[in-house]
């Protein structure tokens, strides 16, 4: 049973998801959850089923009190790495936020701080609290609606199975075909020879 609030019940829980991707962005989600919400299926994204995160994604966008979403481009990862492109993000979709929350609790062990906002980092929060788990399932459905229309575009890397995570099938298109516009450049695209 996934724990409600670390703090206090104005707080948001953030995440994100595609760090491991070799193309595509990374894409972050941040949710602030009433203190009524309950869901006997929620819990860390990679846990649930594609059809699980699909079923939940509208409730959760229905249920809760506000959410935001934040797409960071391969540009700007190969820039500034993906550690600070994932803390960009979670940025971004924290000041999409409808109303300010008063604590953050982050998934991981590295945050950086946002405005004058408090925050927890929480090593697995995504299987702690509700609302961690919450903004992975945002994070992972958006990024993933994200890479079907990128599919749409180049089909010879089947992105909308693989999502642009380092799949041998993935590789071998990297390899016959190339990169695009949306790899990542500063990540190794092909394993050594």
């Amino acid at each position: 049973m996934l724990l409600k609030f670390y703090k206090n019940t104005r707080e948001t829980g953030t995440d994100e998801a595609g760090r491991g991707c070799l193309a595509g962005p990374v894409t972050a989600a941040a949710i602030v959850l009433p203190e009524s919400f309950e869901n006997s299926i929620l819990t860390d994204s990679k846990l649930l089923s594609e059809h699980k995160r699909q079923l939940l994604e509208p409730l959760l966008k229905e249920d809760c009190i506000c959410f935001g979403i934040a797409h960071i481009q391969p540009e700007i990862i190969d820039d500034i790495n993906i550690l600070n492109a994932s803390i960009l993000g979670m940025h971004q979709a924290i000041s999409k936020l409808s109303q300010i929350p008063s604590h953050i609790i982050v998934d991981g062990n590295k945050f950086k701080p946002y405005k004058k906002i408090s925050h927890t980092c929480i090593v697995k929060g995504d299987s702690k609290y509700l609302s961690i788990a919450a903004a992975s399932v945002l994070a992972k459905t958006a990024r993933d609606a994200y890479m079907l229309k990128l599919h749409e575009e180049y089909p010879m890397y089947n992105w909308k199975k693989n999502k642009g995570y380092p799949t041998k099938e993935h590789r071998e298109a990297i390899k016959k075909y190339g990169i695009t516009k949306y790899h990542r450049t500063s990540f190794k695209l092909l394993p050594n020879n």
